[in-house]
């Protein structure tokens, strides 16, 4: 029944790509909502991106165990272990721990720090960034060396 539903999930290898977009987008929203409750001084806005901010992390943590969980079964060679899964895993984790950090924080001082803002909203700057590159790492993954299985079973031109 599921399959008829959803065809490409019977492709996927484990669950991992389907959490994978979640702390991307509440982590995101939840910086858009923090820049604009500075910038407009509304405190609507603030809330908001602590909502959005809690929800991030939770959506991490969740990700960040099916990548755990999923690691020994992706099929790549060691080289491409080494040199895109292992930085993708340490991003993604200090992604989450980045994201806890700044979630306690904010959930402290309710919802948006007024005493070292500024530190509150560069943490925020270096979260985005860090997942970002740990994002292209998974991406570079999946399309470059197959690592989705066949949930991508285009041809791939490894000759780059």
């Amino acid at each position: 029944m599921i399959e008829l539903l959803f065809p490409g999930l019977s492709h996927l290898q484990n669950i991992h790509p389907l959490a994978v977009h979640f702390p991307i987008a509440f982590l995101v929203g939840s910086a858009f909502f923090y820049l604009l409750a500075l910038l407009i001084r509304k405190e609507n806005f603030a809330n908001t991106g602590l909502s959005l901010l809690i929800a991030g992390t939770i959506a991490a943590a969740a990700t960040v165990g099916t990548g755990l969980y999923a690691e020994p079964g992706v099929m790549v060679s060691h080289s491409v272990r080494q040199l895109l899964l292992t930085p993708h895993k340490y991003c993604m984790i200090a992604t989450l721990a980045v994201s806890a950090v700044l979630a306690l924080w904010a959930i402290a001082a309710r919802p948006f720090p007024r005493k070292n803002r500024a530190i509150f909203i560069l943490m925020f700057l270096f979260l985005l960034g860090l997942m970002a590159v740990g994002a292209d790492y998974g991406a570079r993954m999946v399309y470059d060396y197959n690592a989705g299985g066949s949930a991508c079973s285009q041809p791939i031109d490894f000759m780059k």
